[in-house]
C-alpha cells in the first residue's frame, strides 16, 4: 500500500465557481497543473474527492460533471499532468430522490470517498494527505486518518488554519511543503 495525495476540486485545483457545470468556466489555479505533474513524475497517486450537491439538487447532471472533469483532464494534460481517480458525492439534505441524504458517509466532512479510494486503489491513508480549501476537507481527511493541508485559495482565506497540519497560499506551495516531508 502506498500513500496518496487527495485533492478537493473547486477552490483547490481550479478557481471557485458556484456549482461549476460548464466546462468553459473551468480555470485552473495558476501552477496547479505543474504541481500535479510533479506528483505524477514522482509516482504519487493523485485522487480528487469532491462534494457535488448540484447533481443531487438537480441543478446539473452527471454528464455536466463529466464534461467539466474532461476539460480538467485536457488542461492538466497540456502540462503533462493527470489525476489517477475522481470521486464525487452528490448527496445533500436538499437533494432529490436517492440523493436526499443529509449525512451520507461519502459526503465530506465524512471520510467515505477517501476510504473507498483507499480500498479500491490500495492506498495507505495513514501516510496520505488531504488538501482542500474548506474545514470539511480537513475534517474528512482527519476522519480518514490522513494528514491535512489547507490552501488559502477558494474559501481557504476564511478557514481557521489551526486544524491543519500545513497551511499555504495555494496548491503548488502546499505540495512543496508536503514533498519536503514525504514518507
Amino acid at each position: 500500500m502506498k500513500p496518496a495525495i487527495f485533492l478537493d476540486r473547486d477552490g483547490t485545483i481550479n478557481e471557485e465557481v458556484d456549482h461549476l457545470c460548464d466546462p468553459d468556466q473551468l480555470v485552473l489555479i495558476p501552477g496547479a497543473a505543474a504541481a500535479v505533474a510533479r506528483l505524477n513524475a514522482l509516482g504519487i497517486p493523485v485522487v480528487v474527492v469532491t462534494n457535488q450537491s448540484g447533481i443531487g439538487r438537480g441543478r446539473f447532471s452527471w454528464d455536466d460533471f463529466d464534461a467539466v472533469m474532461d476539460r480538467m483532464a485536457v488542461l492538466l494534460a497540456a502540462e503533462h499532468a493527470r489525476v489517477d481517480a475522481v470521486y464525487a458525492a452528490p448527496h445533500h439534505q436538499e437533494g432529490q430522490g436517492e440523493y436526499a441524504v443529509a449525512d451520507h458517509p461519502e459526503r465530506k466532512p465524512n471520510p467515505g470517498m477517501l476510504v473507498r479510494a483507499a480500498d479500491e486503489h490500495g492506498l495507505d491513508l495513514s501516510r496520505s494527505w488531504m488538501v482542500g480549501d474548506k474545514a470539511i476537507d480537513l475534517d474528512a481527511g482527519r476522519r480518514a486518518g490522513c494528514k491535512v493541508a489547507l490552501v488559502r485559495t477558494g474559501y481557504g482565506h476564511k478557514v481557521d488554519g489551526s486544524k491543519a497540519d500545513l497551511v499555504a497560499a495555494d496548491l503548488p506551495a502546499v505540495l512543496e511543503q508536503i514533498l519536503a516531508q514525504w514518507p
